[in-house]
């Protein structure tokens, strides 16, 4: 008979570390460091041409040339339509042989006035032949005045047969065509606007009038536009414009900002994002935007503390301009934020740094 002899041990087995049996978590960092931060206000504008005039007709009568293309620039001054002038010539003429004939009458009656009145001096004719003479002279003196003023209607009259551009532009679409007859002040022809400089209109919430105003009395603010699909075109102005009451519909207040537009990436009637700047913050606690991870109780970021492991912080997130976050509390400047990776993370949980690879 054989025995066998199994021996036991009493001792518990030991429990696994999971922090110890888990890999560390590779993550990037960056430093919290203490910068100037501009202060800036976001919104959405239109553009609006700095001036917009509607080409009418002054006279009536037939187009005898269109002298512009569609989208064409043109300078001040510069001649768009003409219309046929003989019918003004014709006009301008008969005033000026009536304004001729009417001051030979006024001159004839002057000198029968101061005859009569020479004549009633001497005792030889009576004060109301004197007086007559001296009315008629004055009823053609009127007389000519009245030529005169027709004289400088009818060459109003026939400038106005030449259409010029009262403003330098962009004209737009054009609306008739030569041989097409128009009356005065009714069709518009084509429409000009001003390009260069442009004008944007946009709105801010009525909590935020204080701050613009106290910041335009410092001095001129520096206003941003750009397109969404086009931000490398920014282009920069400065506010022009503060309304003088709030919208108590929308409880907004109207701005406007006056751009150049020199590289003409602005276009009236455009949708576009607006930044005003109001100001710096001279020395804010700043991270990374992508190291603030939404929490059940507010931001949250990861720290890498000093023996690899991350730290869970609550922050107070005061504003974020473009990819910097600014911070008001839960963070001391000089500590590692984690910017990638930490969303694998939990508190307490070891990490490896990885660098940044450089070319």
């Amino acid at each position: 008979m054989v025995s066998l002899l199994v021996l036991v041990s009493c001792k518990p087995a030991e429990k696994a570390d999971p922090k110890k049996s888990a890999g560390s978590v590779p993550v990037r960092v960056a430093v919290a460091t203490r910068q100037a931060v501009p202060l800036e206000l976001r919104t959405f504008g239109t553009v609006q041409a700095l001036q917009s005039v509607d080409i009418r007709a002054q006279v009536g009568g037939p187009i005898t040339a269109i002298l512009f293309k569609e989208g064409q620039d043109v300078a001040a001054g510069e001649l768009l339509v003409t219309i046929d002038p003989r019918p003004m010539q014709a006009a301008l003429q008969l005033a000026e042989a009536n304004l001729a004939r009417d001051r030979a009458l006024q001159a004839d009656a002057a000198r029968e006035a101061a005859r009569q009145a020479e004549l009633l001096n001497k005792g030889l004719t009576a004060q109301d032949a004197a007086d007559r003479a001296r009315t008629a002279a004055e009823a053609l003196a009127a007389t000519v005045q009245a030529n005169e003023a027709a004289v400088a209607n009818a060459k109003l009259n026939l400038e106005y047969c030449s259409i010029r551009s009262p403003l330098a532009g962009r004209v737009g679409e054009r609306r008739v065509d030569a041989g097409n007859l128009v009356k005065a002040n009714e069709q518009v022809l084509v429409t000009i606007n001003q390009i260069q400089p442009v004008e944007i209109m946009f709105t801010l919430p009525q909590q935020e009038l204080g701050r613009v105003l106290a910041a335009q009395a410092q001095g001129p603010l520096e206003v941003r536009a750009f397109a969404a699909e086009r931000p490398e075109l920014a282009d920069c102005g400065l506010l022009t414009f503060v309304d003088n009451a709030v919208d108590a519909a929308t409880g907004t207040i109207r701005l406007k900002g006056k751009f150049e537009n020199a590289r003409r990436t602005l276009w009236p009637g455009e949708f576009v994002s607006v930044v005003l700047r109001i100001g710096v913050d001279a020395d804010v606690l700043t991270v990374p935007v992508t190291a603030v991870l939404p929490g059940q109780r507010g931001p949250l970021v990861f720290v890498a503390k000093p023996d690899q492991t991350a730290d869970g912080r609550f922050v107070k997130l005061l504003r974020t301009h473009e990819q910097t976050a600014v911070i008001g509390e839960g963070l001391a400047a000089g500590e590692q934020v984690i910017v990638d990776g930490q969303q694998r993370l939990a508190p307490g949980a070891k990490v490896k740094i990885v660098e940044d690879k450089k070319p």
